[in-house]
């Protein structure tokens, strides 16, 4: 069955570990945990020494991540893009979180994601 026509409760159940793993790999600053289930462009695109530095840099002002609330899952024919409400633990501000995934090589790759 194609993964893009299963229900949205499926779809979440694919969706939400890859999103827990990359915020716990960022919390962690665990550059190879994070990028395990990106695409290989991601992984041209994210850095290790990128990754830490912004890492270090957002939780020296904003905290680590905190509580996050979908907000929904939007798909297209050949990719899902999941949006939530996301908190960190300093800042009292709400965030966009934002995970795009899609099947290459037989896996649901990571091909964009950002907290702003």
């Amino acid at each position: 069955m194609n993964w893009l026509e299963m229900a949205e409760s499926e779809v979440m159940a694919i969706a939400e570990p890859i999103m827990d793993n990359l915020m716990q790999a960022s919390t962690d600053i665990d550059y190879e945990r994070h990028v395990r289930d990106f695409s290989e462009n991601m992984k041209r695109i994210v850095t290790k020494e990128n990754f830490e530095q912004q890492c270090k840099s957002y939780q020296k002002v904003l905290g680590l991540f905190g509580e996050r609330e979908l907000m929904g899952l939007v798909r297209k024919a050949t990719d899902a893009r999941i949006y939530w409400k996301q908190w960190y633990t300093i800042s009292g501000n709400e965030y966009l979180a934002f995970l795009h995934l899609m099947m290459q090589d037989g896996e649901i790759k990571v091909v964009n994601v950002s907290v702003s």
